[in-house]
């Protein structure tokens, strides 16, 4: 078996065979494929897919291509994962209430893909903050605090790191079966016994239409219950920016003033829709409306603050971050509002182009060795259905040079859409899935 026969059945669409992905996984693993050959299997799985069978196959040989985990604690092992979305910070808000709630959450996390943000990225924007730790570090913060939002050690599933790379860089991001493995072979090796999936549809996101999203929510969780761990998912729109905020520190800036304030809006919504149904699925809450009610409560009570800080702490981060977290974020050195080209209301935003913005500014990688700014992004953007007067602004540009301001401000004029009459409001939560 190698690579050449596996990438010669891939194009020429023939059904690879569990040993055949199996072995694959074990190469990307090891090393034992070049970049050449992952791009090209990564390419022809895009392009021509799986079957349900082969899905579940990779899925399993990722996860087994490493370390998978086990734990003895008073409570159940949840998580949460998104498919990705722009101004998407849940999980920085989620882990930590869920842990005030009495689960674990080892919450192993991504980096920026395309034109989505990543949750490392986000907390590696607090100074200090090291979010790769071995095995036993990870053990010790989820013991203490309940929460952890790390990234993958080299032996849990090194085979989706390898391909997770490859991916950004060989616009391979957006396949069912990709996705569906990426996640789920992280998740199942962290040893969980729930899990609830953030599968976002519209502009932003990397699914575009219902119909796709409620294809990679089936996938996601038909995959993820043969494999033994009670998952659901959720579909949420992402028709518009979930936080008004895109950019690493700019969405850490925004959980900060959620955690200060009163704990509402449409990211304390999808919090408490995906909380909900880990605290019931997870014998923490009586049924989901009440686990729903239950993350509310922590997130405004200050209880998920308190975990956030603890958590920020234990990974490296400032001692008293959550107080004091305006003297820690880093700034922009140019800040820049794009004033809008005539009044009317935002009927429609290209989430994907602002996400592409942000990545033009430094914010993401257009290649897997570029280095993330974590001050750049775009802030005050304007939300759907607002009446804007001429002049007035549609965001606020962070950027670390005027040109880049100007391709920035050129980026969100196009995206945004203004119109006589204010658009129909859409739901944000839009189906359960499993």
């Amino acid at each position: 078996m190698n690579a050449r026969t596996i990438l010669a059945k891939l194009r020429h669409r023939q059904s690879l065979s569990h040993d055949e992905l199996a072995w694959m996984a074990q190469a990307l693993a090891h090393g034992d494929v070049s970049d050449a050959q992952a791009g090209a299997f990564a390419m022809g799985v895009c392009l021509n897919g799986l079957s349900d069978v082969g899905r579940v196959a990779l899925t399993q040989a990722m996860r087994d291509s490493g370390r998978v985990l086990s734990w003895d604690l008073d409570g159940p092992i949840l998580d949460k994962h998104s498919t990705g979305g722009v101004g998407d910070c849940v999980s920085l808000v989620l882990a930590p209430a869920l842990a005030a709630c009495g689960a674990f959450v080892p919450m192993i996390s991504g980096r920026g893909l395309g034109h989505t943000g990543g949750t490392l990225d986000k907390i590696e924007a607090i100074p200090g903050v090291n979010t790769q730790v071995d095995e036993a570090r990870l053990r010790e913060i989820v013991r203490q605090t309940g929460c952890a939002i790390v990234g993958a050690s080299a032996d849990i599933a090194p085979a989706d790191k390898r391909l997770y790379a490859v991916r950004d860089v060989s616009s391979t991001v957006d396949s069912m079966d990709l996705i569906t493995a990426s996640i789920l072979s992280k998740k199942l090796a962290a040893g969980l016994d729930g899990l609830v999936l953030d599968v976002k549809v519209g502009s932003g996101a990397f699914m575009k239409d219902l119909t796709q999203a409620q294809a990679l929510a089936e996938a996601l969780t038909k995959t993820a219950n043969a494999a033994k761990c009670r998952t659901t998912a959720i579909i949420s729109d992402m028709s518009q920016p979930l936080v008004p905020s895109l950019g690493n520190a700019l969405e850490v800036a925004e959980v900060m003033r959620l955690f200060a304030g009163n704990g509402r809006g449409p990211l304390v919504d999808v919090a408490a829709a995906l909380g909900g149904v880990l605290l019931a699925n997870g014998g923490l809450a009586p049924d989901v409306q009440a686990g729903a009610d239950a993350i509310v409560k922590a997130i405004r009570s200050g209880q998920a603050a308190e975990r956030f800080g603890q958590m920020m702490a234990a990974l490296g981060g400032p001692v008293g971050f959550v107080d004091n977290w305006q003297r820690f974020l880093p700034e922009a050195t140019v800040i820049r509002e794009v004033a809008a080209p005539q009044s009317g209301y935002v009927t429609k935003i290209d989430g994907e182009a602002l996400g592409l913005a942000v990545v033009g500014l430094g914010g993401g990688r257009l290649v897997e060795s570029d280095r993330v700014n974590p001050a750049v992004g775009l802030s005050d953007v304007a939300r759907l259905g607002t009446r804007l007067e001429k002049g007035q602004p549609l965001a606020v540009i962070h950027a670390v040079r005027s040109d880049h301001a100007d391709a920035a401000a050129a980026a969100v004029r196009t995206a945004m859409t203004l119109g006589a009459n204010p658009p129909k409001s859409t739901e944000l939560i839009l189906e359960r899935v499993g």
